[in-house]
């Protein structure tokens, strides 16, 4: 059993990628991050040294706090957090014991630089229907909380990028698009490092219904229906992205949780007899 405010491995394995995952603050000194750069999923840099003019803009937050193996610096920051007003707990094991559980890692290869706020800004075509809005999603859950998204007219996307510091998505001719039958979503979950069954199994639902294949999974025409049908109910695009967080939110909580489970009407009654008697 953890120490009191203090959560395990397993305890926040199950809550990354959620929309109530609780902010991951990484303290890792700059030595301990150099030896290992990759971050957790959606998880921040902070110098614990500022610990007590950052953490004031956290009060009412849950947070988990992470060092290099769970001990004074994830302790010390995790203490000024409470006293500030945070909810905070420390990783037990910290980074070293994340990374030796098999656990996910964010690449941070290719995470585009941050703004004045401390977010990425993300630009493409407007009117997103499939992958303009799972790739958000990825992100949002798995890379940046406080990502902000751009849609703009197509003829405007590359223009937009460069003046207003955006990096482009799912448009020809740049880095984070389609590559041969897969699609925008396949790439940043292969780029980010991403890899793992549910997000796995979640990308071939999204290219089935991005790449007009809705035979390639059980679930694509669902998606693809869901998706075209949200596309009509809201004529703002971020609008529109906010519904839609919640039906990936669910299609990733049926493919890390739910796919052996069915589903039918009546249910059986216990002590119920079935079969013929002769």
């Amino acid at each position: 059993m953890p120490a009191p405010d203090t959560i395990t491995v397993a305890q926040l394995s199950r809550l990354i990628g959620l929309p109530d995952a609780p902010l991951l603050i990484d303290v890792r000194t700059e030595e301990d991050h150099a030896a290992d750069p990759r971050l957790l999923p959606a998880s921040i840099r902070r110098d614990h040294r500022g610990v007590d003019g950052w953490s004031a803009g956290l009060a009412g937050r849950s947070a988990v706090v992470l060092c290099q193996r769970g001990l004074k610096l994830s302790q010390g920051v995790a203490a000024w957090l409470r006293c500030n007003g945070a909810r905070a707990e420390v990783l037990e094991g910290g980074f070293e014991a994340w990374a030796g559980g098999g656990q996910l890692l964010l690449r941070p290869d290719h995470i585009p630089a941050r703004d004045a706020q401390g977010r990425t800004v993300w630009v493409t075509r407007s009117r997103p229907k499939i992958d303009r809005i799972a790739c958000p999603w990825l992100i949002r859950r798995f890379v940046d909380a406080q990502a902000v998204f751009l849609f703009v007219a197509l003829s405007e996307v590359q223009a937009v990028a460069e003046r207003f510091g955006a990096t482009p998505f799912d448009i020809e001719d740049v880095f984070w698009s389609h590559r041969g039958e897969e699609c925008t979503f396949d790439t940043m979950v292969t780029e980010f490092g991403l890899r793992s069954e549910a997000l796995s199994r979640l990308a071939m639902i999204v290219r089935g219904a991005d790449t007009d294949r809705p035979g390639l999974t059980p679930q694509s025409a669902g998606l693809l229906a869901a998706s075209l049908g949200l596309s009509r109910m809201h004529r703002e695009d971020l609008a529109q992205l906010d519904a839609a967080m919640g039906l990936y939110d669910a299609f990733f909580r049926w493919s890390r949780d739910a796919v052996a489970e069915t589903h039918n009407w009546p249910a059986p009654q216990p002590g119920a007899r079935t079969g013929i008697v002769a």
